[in-house]
């Protein structure tokens, strides 16, 4: 129901540029309140207690649904196929922002702000809205956070109440919202750009209203402000708080994943800018420098905007940035990827493996930021990349059998199941060309990694549905 309301902003901004796609939202409205109060009526007399299979559930099932519905209005609206609706819905919700439609300069704007929405309820995710709504209903909602939250920390809450948690979590993000916003509009986009930009950078999704994407803008100025945004969107947002808790801008720095993961970014940056200048053809540092800067901001957040055509730089770079989308951004934030806290405890683990051999009767236990790892905490990591590794490796295999070649295939998964965007080869603008069995593939492994993959394969397990 909650979502069927959202669909008024782009009724409201078609009738405010006299478009005619109206209808086209006022459709899907109408049935996502119906089944929503269907649903509702089902189930007000049920008990309100809810467990852990419980949260599971409604997570893949919510997310799954709302891809579904999503895609009504874009099958009534922009004319695609059902599938290729689904795709670009899903694309939407999860934050991936691969798309399947072209001419995105000539669409209306009702349509192009349609997408940014999707995207921007999807950046943090609908359930945890819920959340901040269900206790005031008398429903506990611990089990809802903990199933959709990303990171490998999600037993940590900001505030002793989830519903404090939720609500906090949504003011920072309304609020960096609103400031990326008044910074477009401040660097020279127009006010609908600007708005339609922010929902996109914010929720590290990439969707355009360009089909040049930033590019279109040709302005370091907005360059700029998206590059500070989606940094800010791939920090935890529980450093956000403490940031604003402490009045420490500081702790930005001191907090050991996001120092990580500016430092991972910088030494990129540093790295794919000097190949540029060597090889890429820049014969100065600034262009260089600058082309580097956004486009490992935009992989690395799993944002995938685009100011140049990456694909066509030195063959190493394009791989590069394909490999770095893995790592993502730090865990509790919009960002995709596996995150920079797993990558950080692997790296340790690793280290103190070597350590251990070296010095086989000596106890070191694994420490990160000061604070002793708990075991079982590292065996749900390599538990973690071992399911993705192999589903990574299973939707590979699909996505050849769908008929894409073997880069675009692997390509088309990592930019999918990091929620990244752009890919290479036949994907390395959009999904147009692929087939409805990839497309309904690329759906698969965006779902899989907006919810980590354990989410989605813990309900096939035979144990979570005996009593």
């Amino acid at each position: 129901m909650m979502f069927g309301l959202t669909l008024t902003a782009p009724i409201l901004i078609s009738l405010w540029y006299r478009e005619a796609e109206s209808v086209s939202f006022l459709v899907p409205m109408a049935g996502s309140l119906v089944l929503g109060l269907a649903l509702w009526l089902i189930g007000r007399l049920r008990p309100a207690m809810l467990g852990v299979r419980d949260g599971f559930l409604i997570v893949a099932l919510f997310w799954f649904l709302l891809s579904l519905l999503g895609a009504w209005p874009l099958v009534l609206s922009a004319g695609l196929s059902p599938i290729s609706a689904l795709f670009e819905s899903a694309s939407g919700i999860t934050t991936t922002g691969a798309t399947v439609i072209t001419g995105l300069d000539d669409l209306p704007r009702s349509i192009l702000f349609y997408r940014q929405q999707l995207q921007w309820l999807g950046g943090m995710g609908l359930i945890v809205l819920g959340v901040a709504v269900l206790p005031m209903l008398g429903i506990g909602g611990m089990q809802l956070y903990r199933a959709e939250a990303p990171g490998p920390l999600k037993e940590e809450k900001l505030t002793p109440r989830l519903m404090q948690t939720a609500r906090a979590l949504w003011g920072i993000y309304l609020a960096l919202t609103l400031a990326c916003a008044l910074g477009y509009w401040l660097a020279g986009m127009d006010a609908f750009d600007a708005i339609a930009h922010s929902l996109a950078t914010v929720s590290t999704g990439g969707f355009s209203t360009h089909d040049a994407s930033i590019g279109y803008f040709q302005s370091p100025a907005v360059e700029a402000v998206a590059i500070v945004f989606m940094l800010l969107a791939a920090i935890n947002f529980g450093v956000h708080f403490a940031v604003l808790h402490r009045r420490d801008p500081f702790y930005w720095f001191r907090d050991v994943e996001s120092r990580a993961f500016l430092l991972f970014v910088l030494t990129v940056v540093v790295f794919v800018g000097l190949i540029l200048r060597m090889q890429g053809g820049y014969e100065h540092w600034h262009p260089s420098l600058r082309d580097a800067t956004f486009e490992v901001v935009s992989v690395v957040t799993s944002t995938g905007f685009g100011t140049v055509d990456f694909s066509h730089w030195p063959e190493i770079l394009p791989v590069l940035l394909i490999l770095i989308s893995f790592v993502g951004g730090c865990g509790g934030s919009t960002a995709g990827g596996m995150k920079v806290m797993r990558v950080l405890l692997m790296l340790h683990q690793g280290a103190l493996e070597v350590h251990r051999l070296i010095h086989p009767r000596a106890y070191h236990p694994l420490r990160l930021g000061g604070r002793v790892i708990d075991g079982r905490l590292m065996e749900g990591v390599w538990g973690f990349f071992a399911v993705y590794v192999a589903a990574f490796t299973l939707l590979d295999m699909l996505m050849i059998q769908a008929g894409l070649d073997k880069v675009s295939a692997f390509a088309a998964v990592a930019t999918c199941m990091n929620n990244l965007g752009p890919g290479l080869g036949q994907v390395a603008y959009n999904f147009q060309t692929v087939s409805d069995y990839g497309k309904l593939v690329g759906v698969l492994a965006m779902l899989l990694g907006r919810l980590e993959v354990f989410t989605i394969l813990v309900l096939i397990s035979p144990y979570f549905w005996r009593r």
